[in-house]
């Protein structure tokens, strides 16, 4: 299609959006057959609020090998302070021609020894496994928040999640997911922005609400369900929420609004923020792992053309030409 017609077809998605609920990845969602929209009261704190997240960052890139560097970070909020910042240790990976197979081999993962590998499977993994050490830490009563949705990358068996969630329902921890860029959609169109809309016209602006999406089929064994909520009464917007199956969603997103009024932050945990800035892989850091690596690539005598040749990238140098 031509601009126009790329323009017109997205316009009649935004303006219409009837439809079926779904959602792009197609991850084993039962969705409600309709939703509706209920006030959100907001309650107390949780006594111990533990926050993860990870980051990553291409190093150096060969092409046929790649150099990726991840990390996931831990950040634990009690009496309406940050307590630990734990930035988690960075994990250099070496990816292509084979070489994935030893760096899936390295993280002790439950992931199928021959599954394929790449940089969002070894970066998702590091992530769970500091969730499921902060389920291990944190205090009856407590909530354990993650950055971005309950499930997993699909190489990681659903028993493993499963396992995780009936571990934190035995120690009273609630874990939740929470999406900052949802891909549910309604008939085509993002719905978290439809349903900021239709609560403005039900319940007004500055109303706090939340409905229930849709649920994990059956079969996938994980039980989940995952809600649409805004926060806080200062969010410009709303988010997708996972809570496992068998939570008392009002309850849980009551505590979890109790995080979310922050002035810089409204209507986002800011527990979650403070993680999101700990596992930012800034340039520095390419940077920094990259020298470290050419200290000892002088040691094993690798001349510094055969570095280049293999690093430079020849687009960028086209395109300053």
């Amino acid at each position: 299609m031509d601009i126009e017609a790329t323009a017109d077809r997205l316009a009649s998605l935004l303006l219409d959006g009837g439809g079926g609920l779904r959602e792009a990845t197609s991850s084993g969602l039962e969705f409600e057959a309709s939703l509706s929209l209920e006030p959100l009261q907001r309650t107390t704190v949780p006594p111990d609020c533990w926050a993860v997240d990870g980051g990553q960052a291409l190093v150096a890139d060969a092409r046929s090998l790649q150099v990726y560097a991840t990390r996931a970070s831990t950040v634990r909020w009690r009496s309406s302070r940050t307590v630990m910042e734990d930035e988690g240790a960075l994990r250099i990976h070496l990816l292509g021609s084979g070489e994935e197979r030893a760096a899936l081999a390295a993280l002790e993962s439950p992931v199928d020894p021959k599954a394929a590998v790449d940089v969002n499977l070894l970066r998702d993994w590091g992530e769970w496994e500091a969730v499921a050490s902060a389920v291990e830490l944190a205090e009856a009563g407590g909530m354990v928040l993650v950055d971005g949705d309950l499930q997993p990358d699909w190489r990681i068996p659903a028993w493993w999640l499963s396992s995780l969630l009936e571990r934190a329902n035995s120690r009273q921890v609630v874990l939740a997911g929470v999406t900052k860029h949802s891909s549910l959609s309604r008939g085509g169109a993002p719905l978290v922005g439809a349903l900021e809309q239709q609560a403005a016209a039900e319940l007004g602006r500055r109303a706090t609400w939340w409905t229930r999406v849709a649920r994990t089929r059956p079969e996938v064994g994980s039980g989940l369900q995952v809600v649409v909520a805004r926060l806080d009464p200062d969010a410009p917007y709303a988010f997708r929420v996972d809570l496992p199956a068998d939570s008392d969603a009002p309850a849980a997103l009551g505590a979890l609004s109790a995080l979310c009024d922050d002035a810089a932050f409204p209507g986002y945990p800011y527990p979650l923020s403070v993680a999101d800035r700990v596992a930012a892989c800034a340039g520095w850091v390419r940077s920094e792992v990259w020298d470290r690596m050419s200290e000892r690539f002088d040691r094993r005598g690798v001349p510094t053309e055969v570095r280049e040749r293999a690093f430079d990238d020849r687009h960028r140098m086209m395109e300053r030409a």
